[in-house]
């Protein structure tokens, strides 16, 4: 048996399907462009981070990697105090050390005097923070005094040194911290 539809009615299925097939192809092309282009965005990305940090070796690094412009170095001597921390940064010429972003972690019962500077800092208007006091000198020492509340010593008590700096040519690297165990003095009378 033969049914027969009106061709108007052929026409109206033929259009829904066609706008079917048409929606499917077009966001399969849709997908497809966007992968493509985010696969070249990563790979630009990725060749950017590489040029700025000379991951390649054919072309020559806009920036130093971070211990490469900033040696960080600490000795601790025992005082009557308690003991001396020292914390010594060598900077590379073009680059500076925040101020206010050096900080130290210990463990509950330690305590420690605020910072002296063997340096001035200077003022900066930095993209980041503002206007905010930085380090720019070759060599700055930083020192503080780690007691402990009960005045007694302390064996290899865990420490924290966070630090950041940046690249005067446009580049704020990581804030970075060492981790490091240091034997606090007790304090003598």
């Amino acid at each position: 048996m033969l049914i027969k539809m009106p061709i108007t009615k052929t026409v109206a299925i033929h259009k829904r399907t066609s706008k079917k097939s048409n929606a499917f192809a077009l966001a399969i092309m849709s997908t497809s462009l966007m992968m493509g282009l985010s696969m070249v965005s990563m790979s630009a990305q990725a060749a950017g981070l590489g040029d700025l940090f000379g991951n390649n070796s054919a072309a020559k690094s806009k920036f130093l990697p971070v211990d490469k412009a900033f040696q960080v170095d600490s000795i601790t001597n025992a005082t009557s105090k308690g003991t001396r921390l020292s914390i010594t940064f060598d900077i590379t010429p073009g680059h500076y050390v925040y101020k206010n972003q050096l900080t130290l972690s210990f463990p509950k019962g330690v305590s420690a005097t605020p910072f002296t500077f063997s340096q001035t800092p200077v003022s900066i208007d930095d993209p980041t923070f503002g206007k905010v006091p930085v380090f720019t000198q070759k060599n700055v020492i930083a020192t503080t005094t780690l007691t402990t509340n009960n005045g007694k010593g302390a064996k290899n008590a865990p420490l924290v040194i966070g630090w950041q700096g940046c690249a005067k040519a446009g580049l704020c690297y990581p804030p970075e911290k060492i981790k490091t165990t240091v034997d606090i003095a007790a304090k003598r009378k």
